[in-house]
């Protein structure tokens, strides 16, 4: 039987998938690359506005020292664009992980392989909200 992970290292493309709220990551990572990162068809810095989720993307290749070397592709989709950049983190880092799995002990003291697994709670019948409860009326 044959390791699915070997067959993912000997390949160009190293697949890493990452999920946060109800966003959808896929990233696709090329080891003889230029250093581009590739959202949706557009440079990362166009697709997400803000620089908090520049840094959020950026973070999992700094720790592993791979800036310049590796070329990434990512297809993400659902919810917002902070949940996005979120999901897009993870899913670099767990490729990164396929790459070579001595970054496993960076990534790990930097809380880059820990899913976040809190979605937003839902409402409920009888109730003005997931929690949130008609008000009381006593005459």
């Amino acid at each position: 039987m044959i390791n699915t992970i070997d067959l993912k290292r000997k390949s160009s493309n190293i697949h890493g998938v990452g999920r946060r709220k109800s966003s959808v990551a896929r990233v696709w990572l090329q080891s003889t690359g230029k250093g581009t990162i590739e959202v949706n068809g557009k440079d990362y810095r166009d697709y997400f506005t803000s620089s908090e989720m520049h840094n959020a993307i950026e973070q999992p290749l700094k720790v592993c020292g791979t800036d310049r070397s590796v070329s990434i592709k990512v297809n993400v989709t659902g919810g917002g664009s902070f949940g996005q950049a979120h999901a897009t983190k993870l899913a670099i880092a767990r490729a990164l992980l396929v790459m070579n799995e001595t970054y496993r002990q960076a990534l790990r003291n930097n809380g880059l392989l820990t899913v976040d697994s809190r979605v937003k709670e839902r409402k409920k019948y009888g109730q003005k909200a997931a929690r949130r409860k008609f008000q009381f009326v006593k005459r």
